[in-house]
């Protein structure tokens, strides 16, 4: 029987890794800045659901596990939901919702699970699969709770406004795990928002955690016309728009009873012709009422966004100390690279935020926003913007390719919007920020998070012109172009990240930026290069990051993410490295600790590879790590 402080212990470190108020943060101190480079594999689990389907997207294992009552809980792509033993690291149950695996997934991933204790003390594990089903099991036994929706499951394609395809999967999905505020679940959707303007519609819903009953709906794109957002959408576009959906994590501060809902981008992402207007609430953060879904505020992050900058990462909450002061906050990041800091009460900025003018676009049909709104602080946690004088190459040949490029494309700030010639945008569409996000360490003041620095071109195409293109047999497009229709506009688009011949980005390194930020003034502390994009590029040159941070109070910050198969381990304090792990393959996940029952502490990540050509394989492994002679 643990020991009644070690039981505390343990609970506080559930509650860091998996609390919805998204601060990453464990108690934890045994393992610490001294001996982290002691830490040796402990036991390693292999899932068996890395897939390749034949004609779409690779399975990405991008789930945090969550460890309460003495298990490991996670789940996989294919949905399926494991029960391991923290200390071995052998399955105790599986569960298998049995997906249709090749039913053409876009995101084909699963960012793991959350729990719901019932009154009566039972511990109810809750899923929402890539397919749209939201299930709830019995953490004993693995079994579906039958008296939760239909014999444990909730269909949630169901009941949209817009309702999703019956046969195109990669329109509707559920990629991250659902919030809990006291006995309510709140889920948002994952939405392929480049196909058409009437993609399906991106309600937040919330559930009744025992029976699965529907308590609440709010919808992103306003449908009231007595709502004040309802004019931000012109010529009745409200109607027949999409998306705009929450695909990243909902937060929670269940004291106050409310939930904090990071919303993305309406339908189609580049090109908001058919919806003029700054298109409340989409890419916004908005906090609801957790029991009633009622608007307390909101704070749009970019508007009418043409750009793909979703709030990719989920906001955290937080009290912010100053002058005697403590006020309860939150961080807000975007893939624009840009971090608001909020009164999470008011939304009023803390640090101030202003609005600046930004480039016009000049594509029949589109009218960009004239402004954009900035942080005072922090300042801009990548570089924003780009022009032909900052192409990068490996060597004189590489970077006059790179010139040669850009100097064919629309180029300018952040903000320069897509184009008929091409548009070379900076952030990309893979942020700046994404959905890995922040860490906080309240001892310190400190703010932990990734940031991407790589550019990608974006190019409309007239309708006819697209048409003629996708039905080519042989396109030969020069590149890795990713084309979609956005029908029920003139144009079409083409995406893809402007690499040179070498395959290394056309922008300067670092190519990912590990940056941490004084919360109590909004400046940077230090920033390091995070990970290595290939085995021959220098770490100095980072890599693009898809994953977030975990720190400790020992004062350790642990990140994978990156294209390398490696965990790291820096100085909160300093930046530092202190420790890097070798994996089977990259992880593209988040990383998680606990006390186990043993007495020791364990870090754990799981690794599935990043679905990258010459990048590493495809993996399936969930890999723990422990002092050595642990």
């Amino acid at each position: 029987m643990i020991h009644r402080i070690a039981c505390l212990l343990l609970i506080v470190a559930i509650v860091a890794q998996s609390a919805d108020d998204g601060q990453r943060f464990s108690p934890l101190q045994q393992i610490d800045t001294h001996n982290v480079d002691t830490l040796k594999v402990a036991w390693t689990f292999r899932t068996g659901d890395a897939y390749q389907p034949p004609k779409s997207r690779a399975t990405a294992f991008e789930a945090t596990p969550v460890y309460i009552d003495g298990k490991l809980y996670l789940s996989t792509p294919l949905g399926r939901v494991l029960a391991l033993h923290p200390v071995s690291g052998k399955q105790l149950w599986a569960y298998d919702p049995h997906i249709d695996k090749d039913a053409g997934y876009g995101d084909y991933a699963n960012r793991g699970v959350s729990v719901w204790r019932a009154p009566s003390g039972k511990l109810h594990i809750l899923v929402a699969t890539i397919d749209a089903h939201l299930i709830s099991l019995d953490a004993q036994t693995g079994k579906p709770c039958v008296e939760f929706g239909d014999n444990g499951v909730i269909d949630l394609r169901q009941g949209l406004r817009l309702p999703a395809s019956q046969n195109h999967y990669a329109d509707y999905e559920e990629t991250s795990p659902p919030a809990v505020s006291g006995s309510t679940i709140i889920i948002g959707s994952a939405i392929a928002d480049n196909y058409s303007v009437r993609q399906p519609s991106g309600e937040v819903r919330a559930f009744d955690a025992g029976t699965g009953k529907l308590k609440w709906s709010w919808d992103p794109i306003p449908q009231d016309a007595r709502d004040p957002a309802a004019a931000t959408w012109k010529n009745g576009s409200a109607a027949k728009t999409g998306a705009a959906n929450a695909w990243s994590k909902i937060a929670v501060d269940e004291a106050r009873g409310l939930v904090f809902v990071p919303t993305g981008s309406a339908s189609p992402d580049y090109y908001g012709g058919e919806r003029l207007g700054d298109d409340l609430y989409a890419n916004s953060v908005v906090a609801l009422n957790a029991e009633t879904g009622k608007m307390l505020w909101h704070f749009q992050t970019v508007h009418h966004d043409l750009w793909d900058y979703d709030v990719a990462t989920s906001p955290l909450l937080f009290d912010l100390h100053r002058s005697g002061e403590s006020i309860p906050a939150i961080a807000i990041g975007s893939k624009t690279g840009n971090v608001f800091i909020l009164n999470r009460m008011t939304g009023k900025p803390i640090f101030g935020v202003e609005e600046r003018a930004v480039p016009k676009s000049d594509v029949p049909g589109e009218v960009a926003a004239p402004t954009q709104p900035f942080p005072i602080l922090p300042k801009p946690v990548t570089t924003q913007g780009i022009t032909v004088d900052d192409a990068w190459g490996v060597d004189e040949t590489n970077r006059q390719w790179c010139r040669d490029e850009i100097s064919k494309l629309r180029t300018g700030p952040i903000f320069t919007p897509p184009s008929l010639q091409g548009s070379l945008l900076l952030p990309g569409n893979v942020g700046g920020m994404n959905w890995g996000g922040f860490a906080f360490d309240s001892s310190r003041n400190l703010l932990v998070l990734p940031e991407n620095h790589i550019a990608s071109e974006v190019r409309l195409v007239p309708r006819t012109e697209f048409d003629e293109l996708r039905s080519a047999k042989d396109r030969k497009l020069d590149g890795d172009w990713e084309l979609a229709p956005q029908k029920g506009t003139p144009y079409g688009m083409m995406r893809r990240l402007l690499l040179s011949p070498k395959g290394l980005p056309c922008t300067p390194p670092p190519w990912s930026n590990l940056v941490a930020l004084d919360v109590t003034t909004g400046a940077k502390r230090w920033e390091i290069a995070l990970g290595k994009l290939s085995p021959k590029t220098p770490e100095a040159w980072g890599s693009i990051s898809l994953g977030g941070p975990m720190m400790t109070a020992s004062g350790l910050t642990f990140v994978a993410g990156t294209l390398d198969p490696a965990i790291r381990a820096f100085d909160s304090n300093t930046g530092k490295e202190l420790w890097i792990g070798e994996l089977p393959t990259s992880a593209r996940s988040t990383p998680m600790t606990f006390m186990g029952p043993d007495g020791h502490q364990y870090i754990v990540v799981c690794a599935g590879g990043h679905g990258i050509t010459g990048g590493a394989p495809l993996g399936d492994y969930v890999v723990a790590f422990a002092l050595a002679g642990s």
